[in-house]
C-alpha cells in the first residue's frame, strides 16, 4: 500500500494586535492568511467504497478545516486574554464584532501551533496531519512539520 500525501489550501482575513512587541504589529492589524493543509494516509482499495482511490475527499478535508478554523477565524480579530487588548476585545464583541481569544500571543508561529492540534483533534483516524504552512504576508509564512513534533 502506497502512503500518499495530498495538501488542500485556504484562504481567510484576520486582524490581531501584538501586545508588549516593539514594532509596528503592536497596533491592531490585518492579514490575508493562506493556510495550505497536508494530511498523508493509504488510498481505500475498496471498489464499492464511494471513495475508493481515495485518501480522504477533498470535500470531507474542507468541511472540516472550514469548521474548525476558516469560520473560526474569518473576518475576526485574535486578542490575547492575558493582555489589556482583552478589554478592548470584549467591547467589541459586546457591540456584535468577531472576536477571538487566545492564550497566547497570537503569532503567526503560536497560532499555527494551535492550528495543528485542532485538526488533529478533528481529522479522521485513518490520515495524519503532515504539516501546516501559514502565509501571513505574500513574502513571510511559518510552517509546521509532524516529524519536528513527535
Amino acid at each position: 500500500m502506497s502512503l500518499i500525501r495530498i495538501t488542500k489550501c485556504f484562504e481567510f482575513e484576520a486582524g490581531h494586535a501584538l501586545y508588549g512587541y516593539d514594532g509596528k504589529c503592536k497596533n491592531i492589524h490585518g492579514h490575508s492568511y493562506k493556510l495550505c493543509v497536508t494530511v498523508a494516509g493509504s488510498p481505500i482499495e475498496d471498489i464499492n467504497h464511494p471513495k475508493n482511490g481515495m485518501v480522504i475527499d477533498f470535500g470531507d478535508l474542507k468541511k472540516i478545516v472550514n469548521k474548525y478554523i476558516v469560520d473560526v477565524y474569518d473576518h475576526a480579530t485574535i486578542f490575547n486574554l492575558k493582555s489589556p487588548h482583552s478589554q478592548i476585545g470584549q467591547l467589541l464583541q459586546d457591540q456584535g464584532m468577531k472576536i477571538v481569544f487566545h492564550d497566547f500571543q497570537p503569532t503567526c508561529e503560536n497560532v499555527i501551533v494551535y492550528f495543528s492540534n485542532v485538526l488533529k483533534e478533528h481529522l479522521p483516524d485513518y490520515v495524519d496531519l503532515v504539516t501546516l504552512k501559514l502565509q501571513e504576508t505574500s513574502g513571510s509564512f511559518v510552517e509546521w512539520h509532524a516529524s519536528d513534533n513527535s
